[in-house]
């Protein structure tokens, strides 16, 4: 995304400037592309395991919808808001140490519905996750 257009949107430079909003930061996702057809973001297995010291799943999930959300919102332009309605997640590998990616990718980008396609890879391009994110876009309410 370029300087300009965040500038023209606020709501999307403060996504991405945020990681895609508080709990992505508490989760340390670090935004590194956004542009229109692609958002890409990494996080730190780090401080985001379950017990067992393996990449927690909810985490995954939150990356996946971080990105997906980004991405609904650069199709979805300044007048329009993002809502997540359905996230499917399945899990393919452990991760216990490093960064993983993720990468999401539209698979439908309507006036209304927008779905994405969201993978996660380790730092060795393994394939930890894959997801699918369908969100709602709406008008931003009034007042």
């Amino acid at each position: 995304m370029s300087e300009q257009d965040a500038s023209e949107n606020p709501s999307i430079s403060q996504m991405i400037g945020g990681g895609g909003g508080a709990l992505a930061v508490r989760m340390n996702i670090v935004v590194t592309e956004a542009v229109p057809g692609r958002v890409v973001a990494t996080m730190p297995v780090e401080g985001n395991t379950q017990p067992y010291g393996l990449l927690h799943g909810g985490a995954s999930a939150v990356l996946a919808e971080s990105l997906g959300s980004i991405a609904g919102a650069l199709h979805a332009g300044p007048d329009r808001m993002v809502v997540g309605v359905d996230l499917s997640c399945t899990h393919h590998r452990a991760v216990r140490t490093g960064l993983v990616t993720g990468v999401a990718t539209p698979l439908h980008e309507g006036q209304t519905v927008a779905t994405y396609h969201i993978t996660i890879t380790d730092e060795h391009g393994h394939l930890v996750c894959t997801a699918r994110l369908t969100c709602l876009l709406r008008k931003f309410p009034r007042g």
